[in-house]
């Protein structure tokens, strides 16, 4: 007999409704006609940050703001006796922090005035979609990146030899000037060096690499220089595995994002909050491959600066766009380019005071080589 055979013939009258609504990805609350809840599933304990024992019993008030258009939804299901949903609810209270959701209120006749109520985060389809669209911006640069290797690297290399020639029958003062020649040839070609790293197939030499140690490491040079007036406050979870990738280049990733959050945070009181967690549920196509990787692994870099303007979140994370009077604009389509080379997703909330963003990364799986 075959598993799917064997699941077909379970009683239906064996089936506890309470586990499958724990399986629900959307966040699920029952609340009956005195607004107090009576149920909640595990993805609204997550989403509140609260147990079902604090949940339950609890006012839904207490959960949410006065002004929140759930309020009116409830009311609207309970007076029609129908379902009723609205897409794009923004929920952002100190529990759920800032958050897009689709909600749906369905009455329940058993229960006087009693309501399912349901949310649905839309955020993290909404960020996938922008973290590819970012990767994409950031790929914007990979033709300059070519053009340079390919027309500047190579007329270089006919200045530097023809500077050397000269070298040779030139007085000592007019070699000061070969070398000069010889010198500056060589820093612009490590700088085209620099850029290839927005080429669309980089050689990246993974690892396990602890995350923790690769923060510690950006923490140590931030505190000593660019963040100097900063406080960095720390926030892990210990127990994260490894990620896999390149230690060199998270490095790279974690120093802009804290270089840009202390340059975003205010002069008095500038706060930067570096926090680790596990998150389940999100998967990701591997750059170049058919394969795809769970992303648990998220940090999140959070200052309480003036928030990025309305007008750059669209295009933040394309070359040359940057808030910045001597900015170059390459720092966030760098970490955009090298987190899409890991697999991963970069992503971001602003508001004024707390602007966050999140790197999703893959752990190491069975399979991947030490």
């Amino acid at each position: 007999m075959s598993a799917k055979t064997a699941l077909r013939r379970v009683p239906r009258d064996t089936v506890d409704p309470s586990l499958v609504l724990g399986a629900l990805a959307a966040a699920v609350l029952v609340i009956d006609g005195d607004d107090r809840i009576l149920y909640a599933n595990a993805a609204a304990e997550q989403l509140f940050q609260s147990g079902q024992a604090y949940l339950c019993n609890q006012s839904v008030q207490a959960l949410l703001p006065p002004d929140c258009p759930i309020f009116s939804l409830i009311e609207q299901a309970r007076h029609e006796s129908q379902v009723v949903s609205e897409y794009g609810i923004i929920l952002d209270t100190p529990r759920t922090g800032h958050r897009t959701v689709t909600v749906q209120v369905s009455p329940i006749a058993e229960i006087p005035g009693g309501v399912a109520l349901s949310l649905h985060e839309q955020s993290i389809a909404l960020k996938i979609g922008g973290s590819l669209a970012s990767r994409n911006a950031a790929r914007s640069v990979t033709a300059m990146a070519a053009m340079l290797a390919h027309e500047v690297k190579n007329p270089l290399s006919g200045i530097r030899g023809a500077a050397q020639l000269l070298e040779l029958a030139a007085s000592e003062e007019d070699r000061q000037l070969t070398r000069l020649i010889v010198d500056e040839a060589d820093r612009i070609v490590a700088l085209v060096d620099r850029m290839e790293v927005f080429s669309e197939n980089p050689q990246v030499d993974r690892v396990p690499v602890n995350i923790h140690q690769v923060l510690e490491h950006v923490r140590r040079i931030s505190e000593n220089g660019f963040a100097r007036n900063v406080r960095i406050i720390e926030n892990y979870d210990p127990s994260l595995p490894p990620v896999w990738g390149s230690r060199d280049q998270l490095i790279q990733v974690f120093l802009n994002l804290i270089k840009n959050a202390a340059e975003a945070a205010p002069a008095d009181g500038g706060e930067i909050v570096v926090t680790t967690a596990y998150q389940h549920g999100v998967r990701l196509a591997v750059p170049g491959s058919e394969a795809r990787r769970h992303l648990p692994l998220v940090v999140s870099i959070q200052d309480n600066g003036a928030g990025i303007p309305d007008d750059l979140r669209q295009h933040l994370f394309d070359a040359f766009v940057t808030t910045k009077p001597a900015g170059k604009g390459l720092g966030l389509a760098l970490v955009a380019k090298i987190v899409g080379d890991h697999g991963g997703i970069v992503e971001f909330d602003s508001i004024p005071r707390r602007t966050v963003f999140r790197v999703m990364l893959p752990m190491v799986e069975e399979g991947d080589r030490a």
